[in-house]
């Protein structure tokens, strides 16, 4: 039998109480008085050591309670502290080169956004001195040591020789990988040259997530030519799909599909908007403009087909305002960029032992505390 179980004998056995026998008969009435007051006296000694049981067995209970629950804490903590969302962003730097790069506040606030997301598109990259990009992956992994970061880019896109942009998916390498690249030729008979900066394509690998392996193509639109080329993003999706053999595809970024850039006449003529295969996850009614003055959903996340829809936590597409999260003015917000990020969660169906990032090591100490919480039940 276990101590504790031994102990709580005893306990109870100290706590019962029998009150005397019926008084004797033949007896004279002062001797049944006496017996009567004596049995009083015993009523009263009981209900106080009834009392003084029920609280000590409230006390025995409560603390086995509370050291099961703390044995609970130590086993599960990892469990509940592990990676439980693996986050895809899309974020318009609005001119980022070296003009932002030697912002140090800038850069920091940057790296505070970027760092949340494992895989973080960045739109309207203009380094063209090919310095801003490492700066700014040096500056990520200063402010988080806890992941691994790598990037992809595009090469310089753009009809205009003093106007390119390049697209940049900046991702931890210890959550996700990148597998395969593809820059969109813009070479469909017939519709040629259908994108000022065509869409750079990504295709990933993350054991963690429902959905495993899956594509992300990235676009930011021309505002004066978002109808046209939103419906032509359709035909990017087509030959991706048959190039690389997948369903799971996203396309995300700086859309422009909102507001005096995409009519709501013209939506019946995208393809991209009237396929039902597509779910566009970022809602109608969000606000992805930093400026009071505006209030525009350009930037979105779209996801093809009902499996890559079910790997999505339901309504997690949103965007990110770092303006409010991190307490800026408007004026130091814009510093950073006009646009917020849009980002979505996908389901996280495989547990890991720690956190990411963390190790046996970092946690022994809290594995040191179960034989101490056992030998307390016990005792």
């Amino acid at each position: 039998m276990r101590t504790g179980s031994v102990n709580k004998q005893k306990l109870l056995s100290s706590c019962s109480f029998s009150l005397c026998a019926a008084p004797p008969t033949g007896r004279g009435k002062k001797y049944k008085a006496e017996f009567q007051q004596t049995r009083e006296r015993e009523a009263v000694e009981q209900k106080k050591l009834t009392s003084h049981c029920t609280a000590a067995f409230s006390f025995e209970d409560m603390r086995t309670a509370s050291l099961l629950f703390l044995l609970s804490f130590l086993l599960g903590v990892n469990y509940s502290q592990a990676g439980s969302e693996f986050r895809i962003c899309a974020f318009n730097l609005h001119h980022f080169g070296e003009s932002k790069a030697k912002k140090s506040d800038v850069m920091l606030t940057l790296a505070r956004i970027i760092s949340r997301c494992d895989v973080c598109l960045l739109q309207e990259v203009r380094d063209s001195k090919g310095t801003a990009v490492p700066q700014l992956i040096q500056t990520i992994k200063s402010y988080d040591h806890n992941h691994q970061y790598q990037h992809v880019a595009s090469v310089r896109l753009g009809r205009s020789e003093t106007y390119q942009e390049q697209y940049v998916f900046v991702y931890r390498s210890d959550t996700v990988t990148v597998t395969d690249q593809y820059q969109y030729p813009d070479d469909l008979p017939g519709d040629e040259d259908a994108f000022s900066r065509e869409p750079f394509v990504v295709r990933l690998k993350a054991p963690r997530t429902a959905i495993k392996d899956f594509v992300l193509i990235a676009q930011h639109t021309t505002p004066t030519n978002t109808t046209k080329e939103l419906d032509s993003l359709y035909d990017v999706l087509q030959r991706v799909r048959k190039m690389w053999k997948t369903e799971n595809v996203m396309l995300l970024g700086d859309f422009n599909a909102d507001c005096g850039y995409l009519a709501k006449k013209n939506r019946k003529n995208v393809r991209l908007i009237t396929d039902p295969s597509l779910h566009w996850l970022v809602p109608e009614n969000s606000d992805t403009t930093v400026k009071l003055s505006t209030s525009c959903s350009y930037d979105r996340i779209v996801v093809h087909g009902d499996t890559f829809n079910r790997a999505v936590v339901p309504s997690s597409a949103q965007p990110f305002n770092f303006q409010k999260e991190y307490k800026l003015t408007e004026e130091q917000a814009l510093d950073i960029s006009d646009h917020y990020p849009v980002e979505v969660l996908l389901r996280v169906v495989s547990s890991r032992a720690f956190p990411r990032g963390s190790s046996f090591k970092n946690h022994f100490s809290l594995f040191a505390f179960i034989p101490l919480v056992l030998q307390a039940l016990l005792w």
